[in-house]
């Protein structure tokens, strides 16, 4: 199948649901074998001790809180340039999904920071760029209630999604760019990775699984979405045909 051929959203909803039930399988397996190696296999950390657990959480909902970001970007793009029929389906799809990942970043951190600093919470530029995802998240999930028309909304999102994207390059980069307390990249690493191997294939299978159930529910909330859509274009394809004075619950005589 052609990636034009996704365009349609019957096509897209008609793959989605073949593709699913396989996704959601390796997904579950992924989880249990990453929870597994978390729990059972991974060693304790020689400073750390098992606080250092939190990390397999962590991590991968930090990376996806920037990965749902990047994918709304990408799609405020398609919205925009391109004029995808589905990119603001995707983008409106993955905005919730992004702030869950963002809120469990937060929470997890504050868990592990409060044994390793002495307190939950610190204004350094790492922690305090993130919780202004989490808020840009919060807006973008607003600014679509706010308004009616669907397509109106996904180019305001699209506009303000593509200016809040300046936050993601000072996330990644915030431990380089400022004395933090937070500690720099240990995985991604142009000379390569500095954590210990016992530690880094459970953190890559959680990674793993934590995009898995990302692409899932994305694929889920758009098939949502694209029913919501439906549903509301027939309640005003009926409207527009209803007699004039006629009640909503008056039915309109078939043709």
């Amino acid at each position: 199948m052609a990636l034009v051929d996704l365009a349609n959203p019957t096509r897209f909803m008609s793959l989605a649901r073949a593709i699913l039930p396989w996704a959601t399988g390796l997904c579950v397996l992924l989880f249990a074998i990453g929870l597994y190696m978390t729990f059972f296999v991974a060693p304790e950390d020689y400073q750390q001790g098992d606080t250092v657990r939190i990390m397999y959480i962590h991590v991968p909902a930090a990376w996806l809180s920037m990965m749902c970001y990047s994918v709304m970007a990408l799609s405020s793009l398609g919205t925009l340039v391109w004029k995808h029929p589905l990119a603001d389906v995707s983008a409106k799809a993955a905005a919730p999904l992004g702030a869950a990942f963002t809120f469990m970043a937060l929470i997890t951190g504050s868990l592990w920071g409060k044994p390793m600093w002495g307190t939950y919470w610190v204004w350094d530029a790492r922690l305090t760029s993130v919780l202004v995802l989490f808020i840009m998240y919060l807006g973008l999930m607003a600014l679509w209630r706010t308004m009616d028309d669907p397509i109106r909304a996904g180019k305001a999102a699209a506009v303000l999604t593509l200016a809040g994207v300046i936050n993601l390059p000072i996330i990644k980069f915030s431990v380089d760019w400022w004395n933090t307390l937070h500690q720099p990249a240990s995985v991604i690493r142009m000379d390569g990775p500095t954590i210990h191997p016992d530690l880094l294939w459970p953190l890559m299978v959680m990674a793993a699984a934590f995009t898995l159930l990302f692409l899932v529910l994305h694929a889920h909330a758009m098939i949502n979405e694209i029913l919501r859509r439906r549903v509301r274009a027939l309640r005003m394809r009926a409207a527009a045909v209803r007699p004039a004075g006629a009640s909503a619950a008056t039915p309109v005589a078939a043709e």
